[in-house]
């Protein structure tokens, strides 16, 4: 990575150096941009085949599956908190979705889950993802117990006595054959006249899937559940009001251990439930049936997290947005125990003055190999000057956690870019860098 030593490269304010050599990164690497977008005229996916199987017991009294979205009176509005997986070759889009029904003269909107493999045709390099296209499905309580779940092989309809649950932010990693899913969970209790003032119940739902299909359609299945808020198998939650998913991708480490980004709500000093500071923390799994949330979080008012696996430092790299208006970014080489601002390399490069503004956009962060270099690929939008449109672009850079290069913009010129996703392919000597991003407003 060319750049003068202990110089940060890239800055918003700044323009890129004329010697910043852009041959690194674009001589190995066919950049593939894909477009999430917003849909305001939607119609709703179609109806599916077959139906997944049945959620299995995630405590002793609640069961959970998973059915497609139905044609009648069921739409998708929009899309966002995007995340990339491959799987065998393929790549797909998950995404957290914004369903609708209609109910009796009203409309009742919840997030949902879409995914949908992502293809194009030779030449081709951006590709628009939008609510018409992907795959998307709904959890539902099972109140009356597991036989009242739907399963894969009768394909009987879910019961209308059990409740949609809200799943929001997803954020996934890949594992062998498996797609590991972690969410935020939102159930809302009463009648549907009553939801508006209803008690709710919310939590941490682990989802695991695979990839199965005919070639021309392969699609994701979701199939294990275990609601982590009803169990003992996470450690720490009573610190927390609130748990939720970071959104985007999580890290498969190299002894195997299973990373996500969490996004907490902290209980205020008193015990009351209500109220509590924003913060950034993990949850990892060495094993199959062991979930453990870090000890250690970011500062108060830092959220959207992303994290990699910096290998050649043995440490754990979280970006956080933060309140300030920064991007704070943190290491840790103890699984989260205690997390350290990475001050005089990538904490507050990025963000502006302007606070707020990147609160709730998740940041593409991802590693890779690049010519027989370590780096780190970042993706966040840049807005523009106060006396120019306030759009942001999102910007792609790459840093080797000492100098940071602005390699420029990649979105559609026009679009108001938000969180995004990015994915890193090599195979042989095909190498392909996937920018997946959300737009705001369209």
């Amino acid at each position: 990575v060319t750049g003068s030593s202990g110089r940060r490269e890239g800055r918003e304010s700044e323009r890129q150096r004329p010697n910043m050599s852009r041959h690194l990164f674009y001589s190995p690497v066919l950049l593939l941009l894909v477009v999430m977008m917003c849909c305001n005229t939607c119609r709703g996916a179609a109806e599916a085949a077959e139906v997944p199987p049945a959620g299995q017991e995630a405590s002793k009294t609640t069961y959970f599956v998973w059915r497609d979205v139905k044609k009648e009176g069921e739409k998708v509005e929009s899309l966002h908190v995007p995340s990339l997986v491959e799987m065998n070759g393929k790549v797909f889009a998950v995404a957290e979705a914004d369903c609708k029904k209609n109910k009796e003269g009203y409309n009742d909107y919840f997030p949902c889950i879409a995914s949908e493999p992502l293809k194009w045709t030779d030449g081709q390099s951006k590709v628009v993802l939008d609510t018409t296209q992907v795959r998307t499905q709904i959890l539902v309580e099972c109140l009356s117990g597991e036989e009242n779940c739907a399963s894969r092989e009768d394909n009987n309809p879910v019961s209308q006595e059990n409740r949609v649950v809200d799943v929001s932010r997803p954020t996934t990693v890949v594992s062998g054959s498996d797609i590991y899913m972690l969410a935020g969970t939102y159930v809302r209790e009463g009648t549907a006249n009553e939801q508006v003032s209803a008690m709710a119940r919310r939590g941490l739902l682990l989802s695991r899937g695979n990839v199965s299909g005919e070639e021309s359609n392969k699609r994701i299945y979701w199939y294990f559940i275990d609601s982590l808020q009803s169990t003992s198998n996470t450690e720490g939650r009573e610190s927390f009001t609130e748990l939720t998913g970071g959104g985007g991708s999580g890290v498969n480490m190299k002894d195997g251990t299973l990373v996500f980004p969490v996004e907490g709500t902290k209980k205020e000093n008193d015990d009351t439930e209500e109220g509590g500071k924003t913060v950034s923390l993990i949850l990892f799994s060495k094993g199959p049936n062991s979930w453990t949330l870090s000890n250690g979080t970011s500062a108060d008012g830092c959220s959207d997290p992303s994290v990699v696996e910096w290998e050649k430092d043995k440490k754990l790299i979280m970006m956080t947005a933060c309140n300030d208006g920064r991007r704070r970014v943190y290491e840790s080489g103890d699984m989260g125990d205690s997390w350290t601002e990475a001050l005089g390399t990538l904490s507050r490069v990025w963000g502006k003055k302007e606070k707020g503004r990147d609160k709730g956009v998740g940041s593409g962060f991802i590693t890779a190999t690049i010519e027989d270099r370590d780096v780190m690929l970042v993706t966040l939008p840049v807005y523009a000057n106060e006396n120019e449109n306030k759009k942001g672009k999102l910007h792609l850079w790459l840093t080797d956690n000492t100098h940071i290069v602005d390699i420029g913009p990649v979105s559609r010129e026009g679009d108001d870019a938000a969180a995004s996703s990015l994915l890193y392919k090599h195979v042989g000597d095909n190498e392909e860098l996937i920018a997946l991003y959300g737009t705001k407003g369209s």
